[in-house]
């Protein structure tokens, strides 16, 4: 006979986990061992119940959801656990997933994502509803062109300019950046005078701290 899977609730809402245990039970390949309402409690049952999997809501007393998740990938990196909520901010989707979530499922969604979700983890994968993809989408992406606006001045920068930029910044004056390209004197000041008007800077101080900020010191 095929043993159930093992599910622990910990909602701080007593409706809501008598709730979201009667539809889990329609399942008979599921059974909940436990419940809890608040962080501290989740932590105890956990410990004691091992199961399969958590439904983890984020607002809890004692130790909110967030915190309790990460002790709980902590002490059980392998562990299963979705989070259940009703935040369905994009930042917290992210958080939730950093910290070591396997699934997020907002709690407007669980009558239709929630046995979509539990399959998925269960197999090993994770879950997001569209929804929640497309929100996650648009915060990695909106960090990308923030990164990629922050570097713009760079990215004008032309090859023999970065490469003037890069030995200034390790502190090489003029004359021996000069040698290194096999440039004048003269040629070399005119690169770092493009350089410095791209990049908004007007003292050598600055042209370090551009370079180390944006990790554009490469080992010598």
């Amino acid at each position: 006979m095929k043993q159930k899977l093992k599910v622990l609730l910990a909602d701080d809402h007593k409706l809501l986990r008598s709730g979201l245990k009667l539809l889990l039970q329609r399942n008979p390949g599921m059974q909940v061992v436990g419940e809890a309402a608040d962080g501290e409690q989740t932590l105890k049952l956990y410990e004691q119940l091992q199961p399969d999997i958590l439904l983890l809501d984020l607002s809890m007393p004692a130790m909110d959801g967030m915190e309790c998740l990460k002790e709980i990938k902590s002490r059980y990196p392998e562990s299963k656990v979705i989070v259940l909520t009703m935040h369905e901010d994009e930042n917290y989707i992210k958080r939730a997933m950093e910290a070591g979530a396997s699934a997020y499922v907002p709690k407007s969604a669980a009558d239709t994502d929630l046995f979509k979700a539990i399959e998925a983890v269960q197999a090993g994968g994770i879950y997001l509803s569209q929804q929640d993809s497309n929100l996650l989408l648009h915060v990695l992406l909106h960090r990308e062109q923030e990164t990629v606006d922050k570097k713009a001045p760079y990215v004008l920068l032309s090859p023999r300019e970065r490469e003037v930029l890069r030995l200034v910044a390790h502190g090489y004056s003029l004359a021996e950046v000069a040698d290194k390209l096999s440039l004048s004197i003269r040629t070399v000041d005119t690169y770092k005078v493009r350089l410095m008007d791209k990049l908004k800077t007007t003292k050598k101080s600055e042209l370090v701290s551009y370079a180390l900020k944006y990790g554009l010191l490469s080992a010598e």
